[in-house]
Parts: structure tokens; sequence; C-alpha cells
């Protein structure tokens, strides 16, 4: 059983609805009916924090990769889509002020006779993706910023960039890609000036960086969705799902006057310098499946995907209307919403599952069980959650303002290097910190009483302290989903 203030100090439990410091943070992978079967348009995570004089955004797609993919390599969907990232001023607006939408194109394989003995490698027709030209092998991006200043739009259209390609192996480093003898993928694609694929959207716009990177979301999704049978709680050995896997990202690295609208944030904590982040994907409304087998997409593009705070689509947005919930804005979340953040529905299927009863694992958040709540006040009116989520004057000055009721992240950029929920930053390597796959569970569960803990504590590898952050994607030569990687 987990008993009342086992996990957190009663100070933590006054302190984690204003400031939850140092925890790791877990997302939405494959969350919902239409991105499981899309899953290139799939938003897996959202980071946002605050570094030196700039605003630092990484947003994940397509996660859970296995790192030997081939032979069709996974990249970033192109014709006939769209992946943004959002930024609303203010500490509780949630109108798009700056919007960066990239959009990626791929070089299709060429049109080659295989009968044709004299065409040359790389024509189209061999085994090997990565000496084909096309594919994941050769993909690119154009970035567009959206400035809205009141009345006026401002469209900015960058110059385009180069995706990082899949990392395969060292025959295909020596021989497709040239890499020097004594220099590592990494080195030669993210970290060599003369060779990366990091790109500059301008002068004083910052930087972007495209292209696979290692997944560092981790939990035990088997335990978690075979209806919350935590390994921690009822036995066995907590397994990270995401281990040695890989996933797509598209990293921002955007001056914080820019982020704030043309002037410097003031140091220290500041309602008007607060943004609020959130990333989408969205597809052409129609497409045509050709006899030759081409895809082809018209009409308006229509959002499939999005993701802000971490967990709202995956813990708290009921089965039936998670679809929905992608197809909208945040600023629609109270009126459309609303009811799902103030009545967690994973309460009553924990419930259903037993773990309230006498004995089971949540018994001590009950009044019953000495803790300090009914199963009432855990189902309905959670205005506590309300008051999570949002960064400033909460639960005090302010409390339970739910007109503010939005996926975004929150971010001061008056603060450095804060953590959740004031941001999100690139944590996952602290075992000895909760993460918040266990505080949003016991937030949920247990309005922090305690923490439900699925026993996964860091990730598999350190992360990168320089942009952009994610770790080396793992390798495909070397890649084995099942364990360590083959030394």
């Amino acid at each position: 059983m987990i008993k009342s203030l086992s996990w957190m100090s009663a100070a933590l439990v006054a302190a984690a609805v204003t400031s939850i410091s140092s925890v790791s943070l877990a997302s939405s992978h494959s969350e919902a009916p239409g991105t499981a079967s899309d899953p290139d348009i799939d938003n897996a995570d959202v980071w946002a924090w605050v570094k030196g004089s700039n605003l630092i955004i990484l947003a994940t797609y397509n996660g859970l990769q296995p790192a030997f993919a081939a032979p069709n390599w996974k990249k970033f969907a192109d014709e006939g889509a769209i992946y943004e990232i959002h930024i609303a001023r203010g500490p509780t607006d949630l109108e798009d002020a700056l919007t960066y939408r990239i959009e990626f194109d791929t070089t299709p394989y060429p049109k080659v006779d295989p009968a044709d003995q004299n065409a040359a490698v790389g024509g189209g027709k061999e085994f090997f993706a990565q000496i084909s030209g096309g594919g994941a092998f050769n993909q690119t991006y154009t970035v567009k910023k959206i400035d809205k200043n009141g009345s006026k739009t401002l469209v900015n259209k960058m110059s385009a960039g180069k995706v990082a390609p899949p990392n395969v192996g060292p025959r295909t480093n020596s021989i497709a890609y040239g890499i020097p003898a004594g220099k590592t993928y990494e080195q030669f694609f993210v970290e060599d000036a003369g060779t990366s694929v990091i790109k500059s959207l301008g002068a004083n716009e910052g930087r972007i960086f495209a292209g696979p990177r290692d997944d560092t979301f981790f939990v035990d999704l088997g335990a978690v969705f075979d209806l919350a049978g935590l390994r921690s709680v009822i036995g066995g050995t907590p397994r990270n799902s995401t281990d040695y896997t890989n996933v797509m990202q598209i990293a921002l690295e955007i001056p914080l006057t820019v982020a704030n609208g043309g002037a410097a944030p003031p140091n220290g904590p500041s309602d008007a310098a607060t943004v609020g982040v959130w990333a989408s994907a969205s597809r052409r409304q129609i497409s045509i499946l050709h006899n030759n087998g081409k895809m082809e997409a018209l009409g308006p593009y229509r959002q499939v995907s999005r993701l802000g705070l971490p967990l709202i689509n995956e813990a708290v947005i009921g089965l039936q209307d998670k679809d929905k919930w992608n197809a909208r804005k945040p600023k629609d979340d109270l009126s459309m919403f609303g009811a799902y953040f103030l009545n967690p529905v994973v309460v009553r299927d924990a419930e259903f599952a037993g773990f309230y009863a006498a004995g089971g694992p949540l018994a001590g958040c009950l009044s019953s069980g000495g803790g300090g709540f009914t199963l009432d006040q855990l189902k309905f009116g959670r205005t506590d959650i309300i008051d999570v989520i949002n960064i400033k004057n909460f639960p005090t000055a302010n409390a339970h303002n739910i007109t503010s009721i939005g996926d975004v992240l929150r971010v001061d950029l008056g603060v450095q290097n804060s953590d959740f929920p004031n941001g999100r930053r690139l944590n996952e390597n602290a075992p000895t910190e909760p993460d918040v796959v266990d505080i949003e569970l016991g937030l949920l569960l247990c309005r922090l009483q305690a923490l439900v803990p699925d026993g996964v504590a860091q990730a598999e590898t350190n992360n990168k302290a320089t942009f952009p952050y994610q770790a080396t994607p793992w390798e495909s030569f070397a890649g084995n989903t099942y364990g360590a990687p083959l030394q």
C-alpha cells in the first residue's frame, strides 16, 4: 500500500502546488486512436525552459522508434503536413502571439529501370536507402515565423535547413555519409560547425535543429496500462518501456527578446514576461491514393495532434474525446474539456480497479484509511489541478482561476533553468528526485498526499549539455530493443 506522505514530505506536499522542483517529465506517445495510426504527426513531448539569453523549446514526434528502423527509416511527414510551435504571451493568455511553422520536403527515390545495368549506383534501384539519394536520407525543411502584433501579422520565411539523417552504423557513416575516420555521427551532424545541420534562423533570430534523437521519455507503459498494475506497488521489477528508442525532434533556441515580443524580460519572476508554449501537427483535409501508390493531399490544413503540458491527453482526457482534443486549440479547452480537468475520470477507473478498497494501494488516500479526502473529493470539483498547472500566484492570491485552463506549458522568461510547472527541463537523470509520472498520478489519484510511483526513475542515457540537448539517436547497427545496445 502507498502510505500517505511516504513518498513525499509534508513540506513538499505544501509546496508542490506552486513549485514542483527538480522533476523529470514524461508526456504522450501514441495516446489517441488517430495519432496511433499516423505516428509521423504524433506529438510525443514538449520541453521549454530559459537558458542564458534564450528560450529553449524541444518538440518531439513519432516516439517509441526502435533503433533498427530499416529499411523504411523514420522521418517527418512532408507533403500535406505542417508542424508548428506556438507561443502565447501573458500568464493566462491562450492565443498565439508567435508561431514557428516548419514544412518538410523529402526527395523521392529516383525512378530507374532495374534492367538497365549501366545505371549508376544512387539511381534509385538500390537495396540500401542510404545510397539512393532519397527518403529519410534526403529531407529538408523551411521555417516561417508568424508574429501577431495586435491587428498585424508578420510572416518571415526563413531559409531551408537539412534534417539530420538516421544513425545507421559505421559503414554508412564512412561510405554513404563520408564521415572522416575518427569522427562520430554526433560530431559530424551536430557538433562540428562545418558539417552540423543546426541552422541559424537569421540575425538575432536564434537557431533550429531537426532530426532523430534519443527518446528521453521514461515510464513503465506496460504496467501503467495494465489497469495501473504498477510493479513498484504490486511487485516485480519496473521496466522502462522506452529504453534505447528514438524520436524525431524539432529544437528551437529563441532569443528572449524575440519570445517576449521585442523587449528583454526583467530578471526574476514576472507575470508580464510569462509565455505559454505548445506544439502541434496538421494534415490536409483530403488525401487521395492514386493507382501508382502516390498519395496526394488537398484542401485546407486540419490540426490532428497537439501537446503542451505533460500527460494531459494521456491521463486526463477520456478515450471518447482524445482525437477531438487533438483537433482543437488550447483556447477551446475550458469550454469543451473543462469538465475533464475538474472531474478526472482516471479516479473512477482506479476505483473500478479496486485501488481505493480496503487493503488497496490507494486506500491510504481516503479519510477512512488515514488520508484526508473522501472518494467524491477525489472525483469531483478538483480545482487543485488548476492550481498546479498555473505558475503565478496560485493557490493564494488568484487561486482556482479556471478561465486559464488550457494545454500550454507556462514559462516565466525572467527565471533561469526553472522546473515544472514553470517550464520543463530535461532532468530525467535524477533518480533520487520524483518524476512527473509519479507526481501527476499522485496529483490526480491522491491530491498529492502521496506519490504514485511507477518505479522508473531515469532515462537510460545522459542528455547533452548543449543544443539540441536530447542525446544522440541510438545507432541501428548496435541497436537492441530488448536490452542495452550491443558492444
